[in-house]
This record gives structure tokens, sequence and C-alpha cells, in this order.
């Protein structure tokens, strides 16, 4: 395993983002959002929003295959002033555990420095990113549609107290 992460700039790394995008929703979320709501993704779907979301991606590669993503910016609206965002962070299977997630939120936290914290939105039933992601909920919660009705919660990660 050789895995660099890089800024997603050619048309196959877009193509392998919307790839992961599609399987580790398939992988990661089965028994948390709803079956119906899953088997409504299309490897096409993630795709065509790949091609949409071209800003502010990185891309981790084992080899030439994009193995996983994560998208980084300012907080999506103005509740938060000062404070970044880590959008998604998505990492096939066979690489769980491996170390790709932390070097993938390296990276992002990396290029969104400027902001002292930075938020994440967690499903809340996904036990998996919120051990991640160091248990660091500020409580606020919302509840969204996948389907049925799931919970999602923010965690605000501080700069001194980040992981690594």
């Amino acid at each position: 395993m050789n895995i660099i992460i890089k800024k997603m700039e050619t048309d196959g790394e877009i193509r392998g983002k919307g790839f992961v995008h599609y399987t580790s929703w398939q992988q990661a979320y089965r028994g948390i959002v709803d079956r119906d709501y899953l088997d409504s993704m299309s490897l096409q779907k993630c795709v065509d929003a790949a091609y949409r979301w071209l800003d502010n991606i990185l891309v981790a590669k084992d080899g030439e295959d994009v193995v996983g993503f994560t998208g980084y910016g300012k907080y999506r609206d103005d509740e938060l002033t000062g404070t970044g965002e880590v959008y998604a962070i998505y990492v096939l299977e066979q690489y769980w555990g491996k170390g790709v997630g932390h070097m993938l939120m390296q990276a992002a936290l990396d290029m969104i420095k400027e902001y002292p914290a930075v938020a994440v939105w967690v499903l809340k039933d996904n036990a998996r990113a919120i051990r991640f992601y160091e248990k660091c909920p500020d409580g606020r919660e919302e509840t969204l549609t996948l389907g049925t009705p799931i919970t999602e919660m923010r965690m605000i990660l501080r700069r001194g107290a980040l992981m690594g």
C-alpha cells in the first residue's frame, strides 16, 4: 500500500471519487441508512455528483486507484463563525483501519488551517465514525430524511485537541 493524498484533478480521479462515494455508502451505512434509500443510489448518480463538486476535494490514491476522498471548506452556514468544516470523508472498506482516513483528515485540516475550530457532521448511529472523530460532539443534532428520518450530530474539533 502506497497511499498519496492529492487534490482531485483528472477525469479518472473524479470518476474514482464517484466510485468511492457510492461504494463506501453501501459498505458503511447498511443497517444505519434506510435500505430503500441506499438501493436508490447508483454509481452513475455519484459520478454525476462528483462532476458537480470539483472544488476543495482531496483524494487518497493507492497507485492509480482512488480509495478515499474528503471535502472541506468554510462552515456551511452562518451559525458558526470562524469555523471550517470537513464535509465528508469516505474510504473504501478494505482500507479501513490502515490510516487512510486519518491521512485524509490531516490533509483537509491543513487546507483549512486558518480556522481555529472545524465542524464535522456524523450520523448518530455511525459508531465507527464517531470514534474516528474522537468523540467531540457539541450537542447539536439535526434530522435528515434518507428514505426514513435519521439523526446526525455535529462534532467540533478544536485546534489544540485535534487528531495526531
